[in-house]
């Protein structure tokens, strides 16, 4: 169980930051921010994307059942190209690679686990992992969607 909630929380947690109260631009994380998204992401999600976000070994080839392993969340991975909302959208609800072979979510959901606030906490400690150049793109990609305000 908790490798697949520390799976679910690698794949989705790739970048949170707080929306303000009056519009949906993203915030910069601040370092308690950041330190506290450290602290969740491993107790949730370092077990299968890795302790320091590099991804479960072999991460780009298919196993047995046909999926594809827990991905980085570094900047060799692709989290830094989801917006905040779609990273919390994936932290929630969960996530099923479309391309996989299996029905089943490879990432499980991570509603009533994981608070609001911690999603955005994890998303902020993501962000550190990237480039500047990642960070920027992924800033222009989140602030082109709504971030939900409310828990799950």
């Amino acid at each position: 169980m908790r490798s697949l909630v520390s799976a679910a929380c690698i794949v989705l947690a790739a970048g949170v930051a707080p929306a303000r109260a009056s519009d949906n631009t993203p915030v910069a994380p601040n370092s308690e921010q950041v330190a506290s998204g450290r602290a969740i992401y491993q107790e949730y999600c370092a077990s299968c994307h890795g302790a320091n976000g590099e991804g479960a070994p072999a991460w780009r080839r298919r196993d047995a059942n046909g999926e594809l392993p827990p991905p980085p969340h570094d900047a060799q991975g692709h989290t830094w190209r989801h917006s905040d909302a779609m990273l919390a959208r994936m932290i929630w609800q969960g996530w099923r690679d479309p391309f996989n072979k299996t029905e089943r979510l490879t990432m499980p959901a991570f509603t009533g686990t994981i608070a609001s606030q911690e999603v955005r906490s994890v998303i902020a400690y993501l962000k550190t992992l990237w480039t500047p150049e990642q960070q920027q793109f992924q800033r222009e990609e989140s602030q082109r969607q709504s971030f939900a305000p409310a828990a799950r």
